[in-house]
């Protein structure tokens, strides 16, 4: 049983494995899409989440980190498999000028460029797209679903920050768009755990596929031509 499973009550236990879900399968046009792990969501190097969010505020600290590592081996076989690689950062122009209301909405005198820089360890090619957005969703307002069109894309492998924000925000408008999704459960994180494993439950539930590790760089390995 998986860590996202065991947080359900025994009874909501025995509901849910009465459902029939079902297992998709990974399209020959598969990308990869990494969603908004940058200095904002990590930090500028490992640190406790108390001490993490004393630099940036929407931090995760050490969690972020692991991930980053994690995505690193998943970014190799993407790009052995020559698998489209998109990544997703945020906008500090436009937030200058249309910060928006969110609850960690970024206060204009506050914004740091650096802070939407993805970190070394995964840095994207010259080949490859970065999508700057300044809502959840990579999808809002973004060139992200001409883009999967154009190259006929046909499922997506989502990673990234945070769980219960920008991923699953992606995730469902991706679903809208009748895309199959698949979430890695060691490439996502969050700031708080239970938020993290409540919303893994609900993706795979509603919207997603949500896989090891181990099962993307299998299926990677063995279902992409």
């Amino acid at each position: 049983m998986r860590r996202w499973e065991e947080i359900l009550p025994e009874a909501e236990r025995r509901l849910y494995q009465s459902f029939t879900l079902t297992r998709q399968s990974f399209g020959i046009k598969l990308a990869f899409l990494i969603v908004d792990v940058n200095m904002s969501f990590i930090g500028s190097r490992p640190m406790p989440v108390l001490q993490a969010v004393k630099e940036y505020v929407t931090s995760c600290g050490e969690v972020g980190w692991a991930a980053v590592a994690n995505i690193r081996k998943l970014l190799d076989a993407c790009r052995a498999k020559n698998i489209p690689v998109i990544f997703t950062t945020g906008d500090p122009v436009t937030w200058r000028f249309c910060p928006g209301v969110g609850k960690m909405a970024k206060p204009r005198e506050a914004l740091d460029l650096r802070a939407e820089e993805i970190p070394e360890a995964i840095a994207p090619l010259p080949s490859e797209l970065v999508i700057r957005k300044f809502k959840a969703s990579a999808f809002f307002e973004t060139p992200l679903l001409a883009y999967l069109r154009f190259m006929k894309i046909n499922s997506l492998l989502i990673t990234g920050a945070t769980t219960s924000g920008c991923v699953r925000a992606t995730v469902v408008d991706a679903s809208s768009h009748d895309f199959p999704c698949f979430v890695v459960e060691e490439c996502v994180f969050d700031r708080f755990e239970l938020s993290h494993l409540v919303n893994l439950f609900d993706m795979n539930t509603k919207y997603a596929d949500v896989i090891s590790l181990e099962e993307a760089l299998t299926r990677i390995t063995h279902e992409i031509p």
